[in-house]
């Protein structure tokens, strides 16, 4: 009997916690809420997390702080925040590498994405440029491509890292293309466009905000940049697509993540209130300014693209054997 007893106090306890979480869910935000960072403060995924934080702090009318919690190519912050209450306090702010890549590079479950976290909205989409040094002898694509083809593995390209889009991307064109050239891992971007600049390596496939500087200055030429559409910022530089080569549409995003069975009324009002934000002609500049678009996408809209990225680019980190440093 007693057992009983306690069986059934327990389940009375799950049970007014279930009852009481509507009515805190429609009660969301009732006090401060943090936005984990998988990156160090100073980043485009940083950037965009504290864009949205001041304007959702007054939109929601409360606190909206940035807690970065970098390592492990973003493990570290999203193992922790899979564990996290489902409860709208902790959202994360993740990117390809932290959402997708992560447990894959590091060999270990830590996380899942489709079971441990519920997709909100894309925040932003950064396209990637193929930039080289001056001295190299290449004006635009093809003559790039022909001379990887004439000389393989002469050409060397930085990366900032191990497992990034970067990295996967050109993974994917010596595979696609059988081509070849040595890949130099960096420990982030800074010091692989200054060796880049520098003329230690020849050519990188950077995001725009990290190149865009040194294109306009003459310091490194662009011949071709991702997604769907030309790039504001480059307008007279064409896509790989329109080029011929639409398997290379490789962006960076950033995007808003929950906890899994966060409240489906928490989720949509911040989906609601950040499309309404991603809207805001000075969000669209601030955004600009930093080199990405402004988009947002409903959370099923959103769910489809991580689905879509994931099948493409898990293959890939598979093939060429990537792994954690």
């Amino acid at each position: 009997m007693k057992f009983f007893a306690i069986a059934g106090i327990a389940l009375s306890a799950i049970s007014a916690v279930a009852l009481t979480t509507p009515a805190e869910a429609q009660q969301w935000p009732a006090r401060q809420v943090r936005l984990i960072v998988p990156y160090p403060a100073g980043g485009n995924v940083d950037s965009a997390a504290r864009v949205i934080a001041d304007r959702l702090q007054a939109k929601l009318g409360q606190p909206f702080i940035v807690e970065n919690k970098a390592g492990a190519g973003g493990l570290i912050a999203g193992e922790a925040f899979a564990k996290m209450p489902p409860d709208g306090y902790a959202l994360f702010v993740g990117a390809n590498g932290p959402v997708l890549f992560a447990p894959e590079i590091a060999k270990r479950e830590a996380y899942n994405w489709k079971r441990d976290f519920v997709p909100i909205t894309s925040i932003t989409m950064t396209p990637l440029v193929l930039e080289v040094h001056p001295s190299l002898q290449a004006k635009d694509l093809k003559e790039f491509l022909d001379l990887a083809r004439r000389d393989p593995g002469k050409l060397t390209m930085a990366s900032p890292g191990q497992g990034t889009t970067n990295h996967l991307l050109s993974e994917l064109m010596q595979s696609t293309l059988n081509l070849q050239w040595l890949t130099v891992h960096y420990r982030g971007n800074a010091p692989a466009l200054n060796d880049l600049i520098g003329g230690q390596v020849q050519f990188a496939l950077d995001q725009i905000s990290v190149g865009l500087p040194s294109i306009k200055s003459g310091m490194l030429r662009a011949l071709a940049v991702t997604g769907s559409h030309r790039a504001s910022w480059l307008p007279d530089v064409p896509t790989f697509t329109e080029l011929g080569y639409k398997d290379f549409d490789g962006q960076t995003f950033t995007g808003l993540f929950a906890p899994a069975r966060t409240p489906a009324e928490i989720v949509t009002k911040l989906h609601d209130t950040l499309a309404e934000l991603l809207k805001d002609p000075a969000i669209v500049e601030k955004f600009n300014a930093l080199g990405s678009e402004a988009v947002s996408m409903t959370p099923a809209e959103f769910t489809s693209y991580l689905e879509r990225e994931d099948a493409k680019w898990i293959p890939v980190v598979r093939k060429a054997n990537i792994k954690a440093d």
